[in-house]
């Protein structure tokens, strides 16, 4: 009886096999996942390049105003027009600030001069160092916090967080939140006399 069932159902399932009627459904739905991945992870990335856009280009206008004579003092001001043209596009964004001073474009990013005796690019006790930002202690970033005086050049970066809108994030495994940050430098007018002092420490 088995025999006969057997061969009953021989016929059936080769006619089964060389059915490709739903093959192609069969393989949408394993490739749909993928290719929505691929599409999601690139409509993030093209978000967060607009962001970057967006935040770059306030914070180069506010940095060129900044450097005119009557606006270096009012630097709120400035930072409150950049959060403003970032909030318009992104409006659950975070946007800090930070200003560093220089005396020279080469000077940005370097660290306090020091006379480093055993070479291993750090102060330690008893070496001295010419404390050009008035801290008190040697900084890796020689740069004086602020908008500088008459002739200084300007660090100014700006750093935005903002939420992802797409849940891509989850399947990549990244943080919900995604930061960005935008800085330029530029110097500011000769407008007056630079009051910047420093001394040598070696305690």
């Amino acid at each position: 009886m088995m025999r006969r069932l057997l061969r009953r159902l021989r016929p059936g399932a080769r006619s089964l096999g060389r059915d490709t009627r739903g093959v192609a459904l069969i393989e949408f739905a394993l490739t749909a996942p993928v290719f929505l991945l691929l599409l999601l992870g690139i409509f993030d990335f093209c978000w967060q390049m607009y962001a970057q856009q967006v935040l770059q280009g306030a914070v180069s206008q506010a940095a060129r105003l900044s450097t005119l004579e009557g606006n270096s003092a009012d630097q709120s001001e400035l930072d409150d027009e950049v959060e403003a043209r970032v909030l318009a596009v992104f409006p659950g964004a975070e946007v800090n600030f930070s200003r560093l001073a220089y005396e020279s474009y080469d000077e940005v990013g370097q660290p306090e001069p020091l006379t480093d005796k055993n070479g291993n690019g750090t102060r330690d006790a008893g070496e001295c160092f010419e404390d050009l930002n008035g801290t008190g202690s040697w900084e890796a970033d020689r740069g004086t916090s602020g908008n500088g005086g008459a002739d200084d050049v300007v660090l100014y970066e700006a750093t935005m967080e903002f939420d992802r809108i797409l849940p891509v994030w989850r399947m990549l495994g990244q943080d919900e939140h995604a930061t960005l940050k935008a800085a330029t430098v530029l110097r500011n007018q000769p407008y007056g006399t630079n009051g910047s002092t420093s001394q040598v420490i070696c305690a």
